[in-house]
């Protein structure tokens, strides 16, 4: 790799895109940094991309795991295009080193946030797309996340208790499962309690020593009745 170059047009160059590449530049700007300058955010390169990542993971698990069944490969995908998987993803390449976010952003940590990291994810996605076409998008994906579609592939049904319940919810009609938490007890001792609802009619608690173990246990017990 050339020493001239800039961060971004190194970025391009790993990316097999052109130096100075305009899509580029857009996909890595954050609606913050947009704002305070007066340019283009990434937002509708993320709506793009988000597409883009779901066709190229469905056809790698269709393509390379010929014995999953619709419903398992379903479970799959899920288990890969969603924002704490692509986040890890654009830790792997290092792609918060790249994005551009406003000072407000800077200062509470935004580049940390995975959802920000995933937008930028498939914003990249997607300027890869629009610049070189699906296929070298669709190679870019694969080279990125095989690793994690081999991982999910190996137990499909196996996901955590949270996403099993939204899955189900989503499938039957009933909309996103709401938490509730509240927080009991000293600092040093907290414990929470938590409240799923799902519909109108499907309720269930948990209880934790952190706020995502009390979720979780609420998610199980309402799974467990959910055909009470």
């Amino acid at each position: 790799m050339s020493l001239l170059l800039s961060p971004l047009d190194s970025l391009a160059e790993q990316l097999g895109l052109g130096p100075g590449s305009a899509l580029l530049a857009v996909a890595v700007t954050h609606s913050s940094y947009a704002a305070e300058h007066g340019c283009a955010s990434n937002e509708r390169l993320e709506f793009l991309g988000d597409a883009v990542v779901d066709l190229a993971v469905a056809d790698l698990i269709v393509t390379e795991y010929p014995s999953l069944n619709e419903g398992s490969g379903s479970l799959v995908r899920s288990r890969v295009v969603n924002e704490a998987s692509l986040a890890r993803a654009a830790r792997r390449m290092d792609l918060g080193s790249f994005i551009r976010v406003g000072r407000g952003e800077v200062k509470s940590r935004g580049l940390e946030r995975p959802s920000l990291l995933a937008d930028a994810f498939e914003a990249v996605v997607a300027a890869l797309y629009l610049e070189r076409g699906y296929e070298a998008a669709k190679t870019f994906v694969h080279d990125t996340l095989r690793d994690d579609v081999h991982a999910a592939a190996q137990s499909p049904d196996d996901v955590d208790p949270k996403t099993r319940l939204r899955q189900w919810a989503e499938a039957t009609g009933l909309g996103t499962p709401v938490y509730d938490v509240a927080a009991q007890g000293p600092a040093h001792q907290t414990t929470f309690d938590a409240t799923v609802r799902v519909g109108s009619s499907l309720h269930a608690q948990g209880s934790g020593r952190s706020k995502k173990s009390a979720e979780t246990q609420a998610a199980r017990a309402a799974w467990e009745r959910r055909d009470a």
